[in-house]
């Protein structure tokens, strides 16, 4: 027994020495799923220190139903631009690394919806910043967003938005109401001054409307007809059309997303009419070719430059990339959430930190400055005081089946 006893404790010695003198070893850091708060700890190694963090990055927008397709375009673009970030290594603000990990949740188009989205990415996934295509959903998000702390980055022409004074917006497109006047003057000079007014019936398409028809008064319009039309529940518009063409229209302004758009611009072709289109920025001519097959289906039309005939430093790159990754032409909603994405990014470095809406905010202009040339999709100079981007107007019209530009003054 006193032999037994004599070599466990010799045995026990050599653990206790074993344990003592060998090299320490480290189990991998768990994940923070997004969150930078961490429980207190020793001064990190400086390889530990190294090691990057990820911030989660909130996306709401319709994924599913009728605008699924504008939807999934403005988040590709976004999308595109955290893959590159990410596979370069991340991005580096005050000596650490992050990675984003882009969050995004279906809204369906439907404002509640993007609200309880919001909600839901703030508080299950921290996200500083939420990206959204739709006025609606930014204004569902700006009546609690300042004092729930995350920044909008809104995808949508709304001047309204950055016109309510809140100070953690930001809006990416330019203002649509700078399009009143060359879209007016181009359709007018050239077909005539009777409107009928059948755009979609989002706010957004409202909003478009209280706009337009009192300038197209103003310049000696008439409007002759004005309804709209809901996507979300319409599929034929036969009878809307009908009833539009009756009151003898030279001009129809239609608009929402690019494939309900084009077939409302192809349906009223079919019923007869020849006359010119307003379209509303939301829709693209470019995508809306991909429904008819030609630009011959909108001729007379005037919208937005597609981005594929915009000449950028980045664009061509972003366009070979994009078409290469999807199998599509991007359209603009996917160009200027990739720039949008890559200027945030600037912005955080800019600010010093990832998790501060206002700061980044502060340093939104210094994301502008510092964007490298090569991601340049679009340039925009400046932000202006109230939060929206500020870039010249590009503007397009298609004649004898071509996209050709029209000068803006």
């Amino acid at each position: 027994m006193k032999k037994g006893l004599v070599l466990g404790l010799i045995f026990s010695l050599v653990l206790i020495m074993a344990a003592c003198g060998g090299t320490p070893t480290s189990s991998p850091p768990e994940s923070n799923n997004g969150s930078d708060s961490e429980a207190p700890s020793e001064t990190p190694s400086t390889e530990d220190s190294q090691e990057a963090k990820v911030v989660n990055i909130g996306y709401s927008g319709p994924l599913s139903g009728p605008a699924a397709f504008y939807g999934k375009r403005t988040l590709s673009g976004t999308e595109m631009a955290v893959e590159e970030i990410n596979n370069s290594g991340g991005f580096e603000v005050n000596g650490q690394t992050y990675t984003i990990n882009l969050v995004s949740l279906d809204d369906k188009y439907l404002p509640n919806e993007t609200g309880a989205n919001a909600k839901r990415l703030v508080q299950e996934h921290q996200t500083p910043v939420i990206f959204t295509p739709h006025s609606g959903g930014v204004f569902a998000m700006q009546v609690f967003n300042e004092q729930d702390n995350f920044l909008i980055m809104a995808y949508t022409s709304e001047p309204k938005i950055t016109e309510s004074g809140n100070s953690l917006t930001v809006r990416i497109p330019p203002r649509y109401d700078g399009y009143m006047e060359p879209f007016s003057s181009y359709v007018m000079e050239r077909f005539g001054n009777k409107l009928a007014a059948l755009p979609t019936a989002t706010q957004y398409g409202k909003d478009w409307t209280e706009t337009l028809l009192p300038y197209w008064e103003e310049k000696g319009g008439e409007v002759v007809y004005e309804s709209s039309i809901d996507f979300t529940k319409d599929t034929d518009f036969f009878t809307i059309i009908t009833n539009a063409l009756n009151e003898n229209p030279d001009v129809l302004f239609i608009g929402g997303p690019s494939e309900p758009t084009a077939k409302v611009a192809k349906q009223a072709r079919e019923l007869g009419f020849e006359g010119g289109f307003i379209i509303m920025d939301q829709a693209k001519l470019d995508e809306m070719k991909r429904v008819t097959g030609t630009y011959k289906t909108f001729e007379g039309a005037v919208g937005v430059m597609p981005l594929i005939h915009a000449d950028y430093p980045g664009t061509d790159a972003f366009v070979e990339k994009y078409e290469a990754k999807y199998g599509e032409k991007p359209g603009s909603e996917a160009g200027l959430n990739y720039i949008a994405t890559y200027i945030l990014v600037e912005a955080m470095k800019a600010a010093g930190t990832v998790d501060d809406p206002e700061a980044i905010r502060a340093h939104m202009q210094d994301g502008l400055d510092n964007l490298p040339e090569d991601k340049q999709v679009y340039v925009i100079p400046s932000i202006g005081e109230d939060g929206g981007f500020e870039a010249d107007l590009s503007v397009a019209a298609v004649e004898n089946g071509e996209i050709v530009s029209i000068k803006v003054e």
